[in-house]
């Protein structure tokens, strides 16, 4: 007996130890101090970086890496030679890098680095720096690294740079030796050979001494605006520093992981102060390319902010920076970088990025469709907001995400579609990384609302953002977010959706009369992914009836909520391995006008010839 209670009194230990050491998402931390001396005329600088990097992981660590992302930003680098065997190179770069001179390169080039006082040993790997350290860091312990070194800026050819193609002089992105991120994958050390990032949250104090006579913009707050008229006067070109040839901008941007900045001597600065506080910062040259949507830029973001605060989370931070410099337009937090004829959708698009890059803050390369795919549902959005309201100009649209739904399908038709579970770096063409990461990841979302119901759903994305910002959510953090809101299992849909290209293609095999008094209808799956349907059934007398047919393996239904006015009735489960399913209505043969899968259009179906029957839209009903 006394055996029996002791090895009960084990096992409820042990259930308990086991629960409590379930993983929690913690997250490394970083306090970066850097102290910048920018040569201009060299488009060169001397940086001096203390950083205090804090290792909340259970794991004891015996090296790190840092980014040097310069360094791809030289003849034979992986990004020249994988832009050069590209079948679709990006515009941008083609064989750009392979002809940089030796001053038009990019570099970091490291003098010294130490932990807590003592030297370590390294080697630079290209875009990576690998540091074996002198003792390793231990668990929920901080040490200090202190380095000393000298970079190049590169000719601005992708993101960062020297001489944009508007002439802004500096667009100083990922322009730093930036620590990589640890965490429950352990390192992340991928080298820079295209695109996306994945930073570590902390706070950065950047001082940055430049020749007077440029104006700087960039992420976080400048702490001595007043020197030089960066104060929130309504709008104007600030005032340049009074003295000595050189003046130095001190920044502080916190709970962030990066820190970008542009510089032009000829920027024009508008500030523009919310009603909750945030204060906008444009800086642009002004110009016949800039003037009329940067001039009106202001109060329509004013607006789309206020848009996104209510149904995507909160922007916590104070300021916001639309700095003209880079080759497009591009993310980073507490800011954004646009070319100088960018468009206000374009402006849309990247401060979006400010929630599901800049707060959230996925693993690019592993989800990069978690950052850009959400950016562009939440853009459509708010675009179609912003027209409805008379904000912008345009026709609002009753279905904003049907481009995407069908960019999709003509890519997947042409035999191009990849999955997306994909590394960003690791897509056949360029081509198949955009569609995945923008347009299926778009769509991702927008068939969740389709099986999910949009009040649910709104209601879902917004849970989503106050449970994972700040924690670098992944997929399944995602999709279990969903099912907790909705009730219903969600892994199916991941499963297919994410891991592969199998497609949806349902349609109406049959309606018949059943007798005197009802209807037959059966349907049929001809596509290989499952999914839930919507059939509505549309009466001679105008009255409709929408029938949901769920999954079996969803274990569950959608509410009817969002088909408010219209009788809804959920049947029962279509088993995902029948190819055909079949209903009784309780309607008369000759009283149906229409019967149609997916009315909404939603549904990311490769062929909607085959889900109506009878009379559609505008057509006369036949006689009886």
């Amino acid at each position: 007996m006394q055996h029996k209670a002791f090895l009960l009194v084990f096992l409820t230990l042990f259930v308990k130890l086991t629960l409590s050491a379930q993983p929690d998402r913690w997250q490394q931390r970083v306090d970066y101090h850097m102290d910048i001396d920018m040569d201009a005329a060299k488009h060169q600088f001397k940086g001096k970086q203390t950083l205090k990097y804090t290792n909340n992981s259970p794991d004891e660590l015996d090296r790190v890496f840092f980014h040097l992302y310069f360094n791809a930003f030289q003849p034979g680098s992986n990004m020249d030679v994988r832009s050069l065997n590209l079948p679709d190179p990006d515009g941008r770069v083609k064989d750009r890098i392979s002809k940089l001179k030796p001053d038009e390169y990019g570099w970091h080039k490291i003098n010294s680095l130490k932990m807590d006082g003592k030297a370590c040993k390294y080697e630079v790997n290209e875009t990576i720096l690998e540091v074996e350290l002198p003792k390793s860091i231990k668990p929920n312990s901080t040490v200090t690294f202190e380095m000393d070194f000298n970079s190049q800026v590169p000719l601005q050819i992708r993101r960062s740079g020297w001489n944009s193609a508007d002439g802004i002089e500096f667009s100083m992105s990922q322009w730093y030796p930036k620590i990589c991120e640890y965490d429950y994958q352990g390192w992340h050390a991928n080298p820079y050979v295209a695109r996306e990032f994945y930073g570590v949250w902390g706070d950065f104090d950047v001082n940055i001494t430049i020749d007077r006579k440029y104006i700087l913009g960039a992420s976080g707050i400048l702490q001595n605006g007043g020197n030089i008229g960066y104060g929130y006067e309504p709008e104007g070109t600030a005032m340049r520093p009074e003295k000595g040839d050189k003046f130095t901008w001190h920044w502080k941007a916190e709970n962030v992981h990066d820190f970008a900045w542009t510089a032009d001597p000829d920027y024009k600065h508008v500030v523009y102060k919310r009603k909750d506080g945030l204060v906008f910062h444009f800086l642009y040259e002004d110009n016949d390319k800039t003037h009329k949507t940067w001039e009106a830029a202001p109060a329509q973001m004013d607006k789309a902010f206020d848009y996104v605060n209510e149904h995507f989370g909160q922007f916590p931070y104070k300021a916001y920076s639309f700095l003209e410099g880079g080759d497009g337009g591009m993310e980073y937090p507490m800011a954004t970088f646009l070319a100088g004829g960018a468009g206000i959708g374009t402006f849309i698009h990247e401060s979006l990025h400010a929630w599901f890059y800049g707060l959230l803050g996925s693993n690019e390369s592993l989800y990069a469709w978690m950052d850009e795919g959400f950016t562009e549902y939440a853009t459509a959005e708010v675009e179609n907001y912003l027209k409805q309201e008379g904000i912008i100009g345009g026709k609002p649209d009753d279905s904003p995400h049907l481009d995407a739904n069908n960019t999709l399908i003509r890519f997947n038709k042409a035999g191009r579609e990849e999955p997306l579970s994909i590394h960003a770096d690791h897509f056949t063409t360029n081509a198949a990384y955009s569609v995945a990461a923008y347009i299926k990841g778009h769509v991702l979302l927008h068939e969740l609302q389709y099986i999910m119901g949009k009040p649910v759903f709104d209601k879902a994305m917004l849970t989503y953002f106050n449970t994972w910002k700040f924690k670098h959510p992944n997929a399944n953090d995602f999709i279990r977010i969903m099912e907790k809101e909705s009730g219903l299992e969600l892994d199916w849909f991941k499963e297919y959706f994410v891991y592969t290209t199998k497609t949806i293609d349902y349609g109406i095999k049959s309606v018949e009369k059943a007798n005197r008094k009802e209807t037959k209808v059966v349907l049929e799956r001809i596509g290989l992914m499952p999914m839930p349907l919507d059939v509505t059934v549309t009466l001679k007398d105008g009255k409709k009836h929408i029938y949901n047919i769920p999954l079996d393996i969803m274990r569950g239904a959608k509410k009817g909520t969002e088909f408010t006015g219209d009788k809804y009735t959920v049947l029962p489960d279509w088993r995902w391995t029948h190819p055909t399913y079949g209903f009784t209505l309780d309607e008369k043969y000759k009283n149906i006008s229409r019967i149609e899968i997916d009315a909404s259009q939603r549904l990311l179906d490769v062929d909607r010839d085959n889900n109506g029957w009878g009379k559609k839209a505008g057509e006369k009903d036949e006689e009886d």
